[in-house]
């Protein structure tokens, strides 16, 4: 889809980091916006950032773990801009811990917003999508859906999880034959305010306070210094824009370091499209 111009962007999680930046570069080439995020207050902010690029923009206040919020989603995008060409499934969400620790409820919330978010804008989104003659669908996974760690149960179930997903879904766009891109992106080393989710969200929208282990505590600490040292989210945005136009389907915003295995595969399908 190269063509941006005048079309219809929806971006789950994008009241800050990753989400908000390809908002805001998705104002910049012309497109109409929709913002989704549960937060109102920083979904306003980021709204107002995305109008000051001279962006149109419409934020919707949505928790993607729940279907009946994603179903309002699309029809208030619809009645707002009468289509949507550009779906970005960005939420995610993260609770460290030994698996067999972290409850069951926190594992629903990361499970909920992370892959059934996805699949909820899929369901919802997708048969719009098929009535127009082109759009493009980019699901946001993660390095850790390619790889793990230990103590991240539930994002890393989820994110790898997100990265079959989108494998599948790009092979049955082509199968039916519709002109509908895939980009799966994998963010390695970049800052955004997952990390601080500790402090200021939980399941149901509510700060749950966590009692680490020391060895859990010490490999937060570690994750913390290494995401904050990374790219800025800002950065990203630009980059998932140029995917949709080439119609990526890999893209690892400051992660190909970690992965020279799959180096051939990236390459061989860059070339592919």
């Amino acid at each position: 889809m190269r063509e941006l111009e005048g079309r219809v962007a929806v971006i789950t999680g994008a009241s800050t980091g990753i989400g908000r930046s390809i908002a805001v570069e998705c104002a910049r080439a012309g497109m109409r916006v929709v913002l989704a995020s549960p937060n109102a207050e920083r979904l306003a902010a980021a709204v107002e950032r995305v109008r000051a690029v001279g962006g149109q923009a419409l934020g919707v206040p949505t928790d993607v773990s729940d279907l009946a919020a994603v179903e309002r989603l699309a029809e208030a995008t619809l009645a707002e801009f009468g289509a949507v060409h550009l779906l970005v499934n960005n939420a995610g969400v993260y609770r460290p811990g030994y698996m067999w620790q972290i409850s069951l409820e926190e594992w629903e919330w990361v499970i909920g917003v992370n892959l059934w978010g996805t699949i909820y804008g899929i369901k919802v989104f997708l048969p719009h999508m098929l009535a127009q003659p082109e759009g493009h669908v980019v699901n946001v996974s993660s390095t850790g859906g390619l790889m793990t760690t230990p103590t991240h149960g539930p994002y890393t179930a989820s994110k790898h999880a997100v990265v079959g997903l989108s494998k599948g879904l790009r092979a049955e766009l082509a199968m039916k034959g519709a002109a509908i891109g895939v980009t799966l992106v994998c963010p390695g080393m970049v800052a955004t305010d997952i990390t601080s989710q500790l402090d200021r969200t939980g399941p149901g929208g509510k700060p749950k306070p966590v009692n680490l282990a020391p060895e859990v505590a010490a490999m937060w600490d570690t994750i913390l210094t290494v995401t904050d040292q990374g790219i800025p989210a800002d950065d990203v945005g630009p980059m998932v824009l140029d995917a949709v136009r080439r119609n990526r389907f890999w893209l690892l915003p400051n992660g190909e370091q970690f992965f020279p295995v799959f180096e051939d595969e990236l390459r061989a399908l860059e070339a592919g499209e």
